[in-house]
């Protein structure tokens, strides 16, 4: 039984430095008819559960801890009755939504989650947020990739515990370095290739000094 993706999008909204905005979020699911993983768990458990089905959840891998990308991540876990997985450095910004709660699996760079017969491997790609992580899968040619990279560039720097050089490394050493066909399933809105972002590096620097 071959390992699929499933899409599903949530709605809600993202507060960071006393700002509050509405956004739409991508809901990934990968597994096969049996078992799966959840990639982030924005606003809606049960929006969430419900791409799931019926299906096991090995482990809830959060690409980082932006309030829109965890807020509803307790919630899952409990629906569920899978891990929580959060690159420890994402600690302080976990704790602005969950302070008084924890994650269960700790994340590390090269880090390997077996699922439906397919490799998830783990891609920390700070620069978004300080442990931020992309989930690479070679054999389906596809990389989850947070708030990380989108159709038409790096993810936002502009607010607390980012960086913009540092994201434009992450993506020049991590992602863009995978082969040019790799499908890159984002956080938010289109889908996108490596191929297809890793001529506009340059574009990136300039725009972003």
């Amino acid at each position: 039984m071959s390992a699929r993706i499933d899409h599903g999008t949530t709605s809600g909204t993202f507060e960071l430095d006393g700002g509050s905005w509405e956004v739409d979020n991508n809901v990934w699911v990968l597994g096969d008819d049996t078992e799966c993983v959840v990639i982030d768990a924005p606003h809606d458990a049960a929006a969430i559960a419900a791409v799931v089905g019926d299906r096991q959840v090995r482990a809830i891998l959060l690409t980082h801890a932006h309030s829109d990308h965890v807020d509803a991540a307790l919630d899952l876990r409990e629906r569920v009755g899978a891990p929580l997985h959060l690159h420890p450095d994402e600690a302080p910004v976990w704790e602005l939504t969950h302070p008084d709660a924890r994650w269960d699996e700790d994340l590390a760079d090269g880090q390997r989650i077996e699922v439906a017969g397919v490799t998830v491997e783990v891609l920390h790609t700070p620069g978004h947020a300080p442990g931020a992580c992309c989930f690479h899968v070679p054999e389906l040619g596809v990389v989850f990739s947070g708030d990380t990279l989108f159709e038409g560039g790096p993810g936002a720097t502009g607010r607390s515990f980012s960086d913009f050089d540092v994201i434009v490394e992450s993506i020049t050493e991590r992602l863009l370095t995978l082969p040019e066909d790799t499908t890159v399933y984002t956080g938010h809105g289109g889908t996108t290739t490596i191929g297809a972002e890793a001529p506009h590096r340059q574009e990136w620097i300039d725009r972003g000094h």
